[in-house]
């Protein structure tokens, strides 16, 4: 499943870390109530095929 997403490997902890500065930290304090899909793009390849057929 991970060599198929788009970035073909599993996030970092350094990654997620780095959503996490972004929400706590002065550039996300207009960011409220959103959910942030964090899966190298395995939920769009999903939904909508593979990305190399477009």
């Amino acid at each position: 499943m991970l060599e198929g997403s788009a970035v073909g490997r599993g996030g970092t902890p350094d990654e997620v870390g780095n959503v996490g500065a972004l929400l706590m930290g002065e550039e996300g304090a207009f960011i409220t109530g959103s959910d942030f899909l964090m899966d190298g793009g395995v939920t769009a390849e999903y939904w909508f095929g593979d990305r190399s057929e477009n």
